[in-house]
């Protein structure tokens, strides 16, 4: 057993969990930032189709996340310990500071820092979604992105489609669909 390796699993998603305040949404990023940025486990659309295939399975995310990625980069073990290391803040913090919380929690202060996470949030949501707009372009290309994109909305957004629907549809797409290779897609926006 490589005990760096799993040292590093532990730091990863304990850091990404423990600094997500807010639940799922906001450790996204953060999980982001650590398993494709900082350790260099996964590229972004490796990450995209765990994301993805996370939002359709039951449960939160993040720990579901922690569970496949340390399982694959540290086998068994490191599926334990990515989900000790995801759930180990949550409920330390729980049973610290319940009490202490529940008595604070129609305090104005409190009110006011829980709506001052909403747009940080949001902004680092919108970073990690251009992130991945940018890397369905080049496998896609501009047209194909931005029409699945506007179709995905509309369905989500106004037709009311559950998400895992709308995720499983896409995937068949690009399954049928055969998603060019990188060195296709290049070779076609050197074209244009």
């Amino acid at each position: 057993m490589d005990f760096k390796l799993q040292r590093d699993i532990f730091i990863a998603f304990f850091r990404s969990s423990m600094l997500g305040y807010g639940g799922g949404p906001s450790t996204i990023p953060l999980v982001h930032k650590e398993v494709v940025e900082q350790y260099k486990w996964m590229d972004d659309n490796e990450f995209s189709d765990v994301l993805a295939l996370g939002n359709t399975l039951p449960g939160p995310i993040n720990t579901k996340m922690s569970g496949y990625i340390g399982y694959r980069v540290g086998g068994i073990v490191g599926l334990l310990n990515a989900t000790i290391a995801t759930v180990l803040p949550t409920v330390i913090l729980m049973i610290v500071l319940i009490g202490f919380l529940a008595s604070l929690r129609d305090s104005p202060i409190v009110q006011g820092m829980t709506q001052a996470i909403g747009p940080v949030v949001g902004v680092m949501l919108l970073t990690l979604a251009y992130s991945f707009f940018k890397q369905s372009q080049k496998g896609l290309g501009w047209t194909a992105t931005i029409l699945l994109g506007v179709i995905s909305l509309v369905s989500y957004q106004f037709l009311h489609l559950h998400p895992a629907i709308l995720i499983g549809v896409l995937l068949i797409y690009g399954l049928l669909s055969g998603a060019k290779k990188p060195e296709q897609a290049k070779v076609e926006q050197k074209k244009e």
